[in-house]
Order: C-alpha cells, then structure tokens, then sequence
C-alpha cells in the first residue's frame, strides 16, 4: 500500500553488537524521574599518582545501558514530549552528585539550553527538535554515543486539519473534540536536513515522511519504537539464516510507514483505521531469498520471520498482512498493535 519505491536498497548492515558482559566495576544507574538515582562510589587515585589522570578519571564515563537500543539493539533514536522527564538508562561510572548534563541539537556543538543537575533525572528540552546527550564536569564534557533523542511536538499543537501548515487530516474522535481522541501523542518535525538521521540500523526518518505530495516542510510524523525494534529482529531473523557468522544483507524497500490521516484515505482499499496512521505499521518488501527480486515467495519468508520475533517477543505482538500484486509488487504489513491479526490483501 503506498507508492512503491522503483530500487530496492541494500544495507550493508554493521557487525552485530557483541553482548558485553558488564564489568564489575561499572555499576548500571538508571536515570528516571519515578525511581531514585543511586549513589555510586568511584575510587580516588592514591597520593602519588599523576595528577593528569587523576583528573581524566573525574570526566564522567557514560554510555546507554544494553537495552537502551530496544530488544534487538539496534534502535538509535528514542522519543519524548517537551519537558518530559525520561526513563532513559544509563551506564555510569562516576558519581552522580556532582554531574550536570545539556542536550546539544544533532547538527550543532554548543548547548540550546542551560545545564541541568543529572541528580535530579532527565528531562527533554522545551523545543522539538533531535538532541545528544552530553554530561559535564567541572573538568569537561563528554557525549553520550550512539543514541539520540527526538523531542516531539504534542499532538495538541495541531488546529484542526494542519500542523504549522501541513495537511494531516483529522483523527478518530477529533471532531467531536473528545477529551483523548485516538491519535498519537505526538510528532516528530522532519526538514529536509533530517531525512538521513537514523531512526536505526535499516531505518531512517525520511522513511517515515508521507508520500502525499506536499511541498510544505517541515514534515511531521509519528513513529512508534517498538515498530523500530520489530523491524529490526525481522531483518537480523532473515540475515542469520545466510552467511554464517559474517550474515549476508538483504535488500529490502519501504513502501509505505506513516500516513496522515488525510493520505490514508486516498489510499485504494486502506483500513479507515489503519495502523499506518499512528506510527507503528510499516509495509516492508524484502528480498528474503536473495535472487534478486522480490516476489510471493519472499512474502512467506518475512511472514516466517515475522512469526518467530512475535514468538520470543510477544510484547511486540501485531497484524501481519500479506500483499502480492503479480510479478512485480509483493510486501507485508508489520505492526505493533498488541494483539495478533492475520490476513491477505
């Protein structure tokens, strides 16, 4: 469902991450505004030693917790509402009494907002936009690698058929202006100099824009993480059954993920209340079998491997539907909606 993408592209997808045990000098600190942040005691170096790496050792060493990257570890971005306070593990290996930290926009080195106390937990900046996370000493600063955070604008912003110009549409309940009418909580805001930040290892945000042939930019769209994780473990499912341990990388296109509402209503035959509407469907064609098209017979193994993830992770449990239009138009339909559907379109 959705225009079609005339290439597929090929990922050369990274090494899968090596599963670390942790040290036992590094204690996992979860940073959350509900739960208590615990004390860390990290050893002062002994009289005598250089005082150059006594000070190297008071720069915070930081790094997101395991499952910080979703179930598969490969998600890269997490999402929040302005001013949130977020559940967001980390690893540390420093005390956290004395710690501040700042969010740094993705496409700039100095802070947009003045420094917090990370004793006090994590909370999202107050504009949307995509941020790195750094935490600073009275020594230096130090950025928090390979995951980023997308604060969105609140669905309440939208007046309604547009949001800041672009047509959406009008979700289930909206009109009749109910208290929580069913829409997503939020949207991130893609420009054009967004489309290539990862959303994770296969996905980017520009494969969540609408193909509705707007010229308005910003975009706005919603994207549900645990869609993210799903497609995922899909993939990596796919890729170990070739290669080995080295895993070959399957080509594979995005025909359709958000929709707006209004778009999805032009959509041929799309479900009044389709999934695609709330971030958390995509439409996936794979070339599971590596013969270089995509065809029926790819469908039943992503559906396969659709079956298998939704087994070891029923939390990410949801509709899978199967699309074959002749020759040369076959996909799936992968959602997180939290109860099991089958079907054929």
């Amino acid at each position: 469902m959705g225009t079609p993408v005339a290439q597929p592209r090929r990922v050369r997808r990274p090494a899968p991450p090596r599963r670390r045990r942790r040290r036992r000098s590094a204690f996992p600190l979860l940073v959350t505004g509900s739960v208590a942040l615990a004390y860390i005691a990290f050893l002062r170096p002994a009289e005598g030693l250089d005082v150059r790496a006594a000070r190297l050792r008071e720069t915070p060493v930081a790094r997101p917790a395991v499952d910080a990257f979703g179930r598969s570890g490969r998600v890269r971005m997490r999402f929040a509402l302005p001013s949130t306070l977020l559940d967001n593990p980390l690893e540390m290996d420093h005390e956290v009494d004395d710690l501040r930290y700042s969010w740094l926009p993705v496409d700039a080195d100095s802070a947009g907002e003045q420094p917090r106390v990370l004793a006090n937990g994590l909370v999202a900046p107050e504009r949307p936009g995509f941020y790195r996370l750094a935490l600073l000493t009275d020594s230096g600063r130090r950025l928090v690698d390979g995951l980023s955070l997308a604060v969105m604008v609140p669905f309440t912003q939208k007046t309604g058929s547009t949001l800041n110009g672009y047509r959406m549409g009008f979700y289930r309940g909206e009109r009749a202006r109910r208290a929580t009418p069913d829409a997503p909580a939020g949207f991130v805001e893609i420009d054009t100099v967004d489309l290539d930040l990862p959303v994770s290892d296969h996905l980017r945000l520009a494969d969540f824009v609408t193909h509705d042939g707007q010229a308005t930019w910003p975009r706005y769209a919603a994207v549900d993480p645990r869609l993210l994780d799903k497609i995922e473990l899909v993939l990596d499912e796919i890729e170990s059954w070739y290669g080995g341990s080295a895993r070959a990388s399957v080509a594979f296109n995005i025909r359709s993920a958000f929709r707006t509402p209004l778009h999805n209503r032009r959509v041929p035959r799309a479900a009044r209340d389709s999934r695609h509407q709330f971030g958390d469907a995509l439409d996936l064609a794979v070339d599971a079998n590596l013969d270089g098209r995509v065809s029926a017979a790819d469908t039943k193994l992503v559906a396969l491997a659709v079956e298998i993830v939704e087994r070891a992770h029923p939390d990410l449990v949801g509709g899978m539907g199967i699309y074959v239009r002749g020759s040369h138009s076959a996909y799936v339909h992968i959602d997180t909606r939290g109860q099991r559907v089958r079907w054929r379109g």
